[in-house]
């Protein structure tokens, strides 16, 4: 998944010193042709660049020696001091790391590399083999400045739901169907030893990862719009959302009202972890691993259920369908549809306009792009973590750590997600567990995902390109609103009053220039439709 396992992609944890970010200022290397350097913005746990094989690979392909410079807390602090500063790396790796929007705003700083293609082969054979990355890649008026990729294997959602089912048992209650019966079993965990280690005040009733300060991501509740029947992709992100060909914005919708409204009831009841809004994601990890045999949370959303409760715990938990949020409710339910983001990553790798070895940097990109590169950074090096065994089969290999799940595993040893990648459609790779875990434990979820036309209630973020002039407007407007939307959010579920608030709350926010959004994404929409 392009989320780590253990790092939300809207709420970094510091893992890293500091100091990294001295190498995005000043004129280091960019003035020796003999060195790239490669800013990476990776996942605290992966171990430093320099120990992996394919690094060492990229290295000889390139002829320089690579520095790399390795972010893995606070990047978006970080990209605003060095964009300001006007001296970026010779390459930056990293999925959606430079966005459209920092685009729009500091072009000049990389390179186009739409005239680079000749020397690009593997880009452009994938652009060929998939016209649509070409698509995404390629503005308005031409220039190509970020490579985008592709997965090919993760599912249509990566946001999972789970309870545990070993507490429902000892308390003798059914798996939830609706929001009032979730509620019902959450008073359960939390006034009963549902963990059942004689201590009635250890558990976590629900629990879900950091929400950033710009909108939603993964295994958040924002999934519970769909009980009502709003469909969302990618976790919400900014709230923007297609139904029935019309765009619309949650954060406004009173169906997202009716969301806050039970959340709110429920971390009143003391259902909810009374460090939901302050924890990091590696706090929101450890305490699902619990402790030993003895499970902490109880109900919770995560990518599968050894990833977020570990290998030791897994097997109390079960995948859930979405909730209806009325018994006997005839609103079809709808879930989090993330197989564009996920399959298609984003920006995953740009180049300085000012490279100091502009031909080296080329060949970086293009090898990042070939074969069995792209599966030694998506799941680590060839031989120890992944086994050839054909020329048109690989293997990737169980984690060396038995006690590790492969999800983890994969963010330890290399950089997973987070780099470029192009895992081609003719080769057969026998994957790792946990994505044949997501992939089950998807099915309890796939009605809900089939009442979801993906041409009609799926925005295609990822394939539109829009002008720089829009992308800043829809920049700026956006982070206004957010100011707004994303305070109340953590406000109206721990302190309440969003009734009360809500009129004046929705004119705020549309004075914020959120109309003007909408109409700026659906007439992208309408045109693309044309185009299908």
């Amino acid at each position: 998944m392009t989320t780590p396992p253990v790092l939300s992609r809207r709420a970094f944890v510091v893992a890293a010193g500091l100091t990294a970010i001295a190498g995005c200022s000043g004129k280091s290397s960019t003035s020796d042709p003999n060195t790239l350097r490669i800013l990476v913005n990776k996942h605290p746990l992966t171990k430093p660049m320099n120990t992996m094989e394919w690094t060492k690979q990229l290295e000889k392909i390139a002829g320089v020696k690579i520095q790399w410079q390795e972010i893995s807390a606070d990047w978006d602090q970080k990209k605003s001091t060095m964009l300001a500063a006007g001296d970026v790396p010779d390459l930056i790796v990293g999925t959606n790391a430079i966005t459209n929007s920092d685009m729009g705003t500091y072009r000049t700083l990389f390179e186009n590399l739409a005239d680079d293609l000749d020397a690009l082969p593997n880009v452009k054979a994938l652009f060929a083999a998939k016209p649509e990355l070409k698509s995404m890649a390629t503005l308005t008026t031409g220039e190509v400045y970020a490579i985008p990729g592709y997965k090919r294997f993760w599912p249509k959602t990566v946001t999972h739901q789970y309870i545990n089912k070993q507490w429902l048992d000892r308390l003798g209650l059914d798996v939830p169907t609706t929001w009032d019966e979730l509620y019902t079993v959450l008073v359960a965990f939390k006034e009963e030893d549902a963990n059942g280690n004689g201590d009635k005040n250890d558990e976590i009733p629900m629990d879900w990862s950091p929400v950033g300060t710009s909108g939603f991501g993964y295994f958040q509740p924002s999934v519970l719009l769909g009980s009502l029947g709003l469909p969302i992709a990618g976790g919400g992100g900014q709230g923007y959302f297609l139904e029935d060909g019309k765009v619309g914005n949650f954060l406004v919708d009173e169906r997202y009202k009716r969301v806050i409204e039970f959340l709110h009831r429920c971390y009143a009841a003391g259902l909810v972890s009374k460090n939901v809004m302050t924890q990091d994601y590696s706090a929101y990890q450890a305490v699902g691993r619990g402790s030993g045999d003895v499970a902490k949370v109880g109900f919770s959303w995560g990518w599968t259920a050894s990833d977020r409760f570990g290998s030791q715990l897994a097997d109390q938990y079960v995948a859930m369908a979405p909730l209806l949020a009325d018994a006997g409710q005839t609103t079809p339910v709808a879930w989090s549809y993330d197989s564009n983001s996920e399959n298609f990553p984003s920006n995953q790798i740009v180049m300085s306009a000012k490279a100091s070895n502009k031909q080296a940097a080329l060949k970086v990109i293009n090898a990042f792009y070939d074969k069995e590169m792209s599966l030694q950074v998506l799941w680590g090096d060839l031989g120890r973590y992944v086994k050839k065994v054909s020329d048109n089969e690989y293997e990737v290999l169980p984690p060396g750590d038995s006690k590790t799940d492969p999800s983890t595993w994969k963010w330890t040893v290399t950089i997973a997600d987070a780099g470029p990648t192009w895992i081609r459609d003719d080769i057969e790779v026998k994957l790792p567990t946990d994505l044949d875990e997501a992939v089950e434990q998807t099915k309890p979820l796939q009605k809900a995902l089939a009442n979801m036309d993906p041409a009609k209630d799926v925005y295609p973020f990822q394939f539109i390109q829009m002008t720089p002039e829009d992308t800043n407007q829809l920049a700026l407007n956006n982070t206004t609103i957010a100011n707004t939307t994303m305070t109340k959010f953590a406000e109206w579920i721990t302190k309440g009053g969003i009734k009360d608030q809500w009129d004046k709350y929705v004119q705020q926010v549309q004075n914020g220039g959120l109309q003007k959004n909408i109409d700026v994404y659906q007439r992208y929409y309408d045109e693309y439709m044309k185009t299908r």
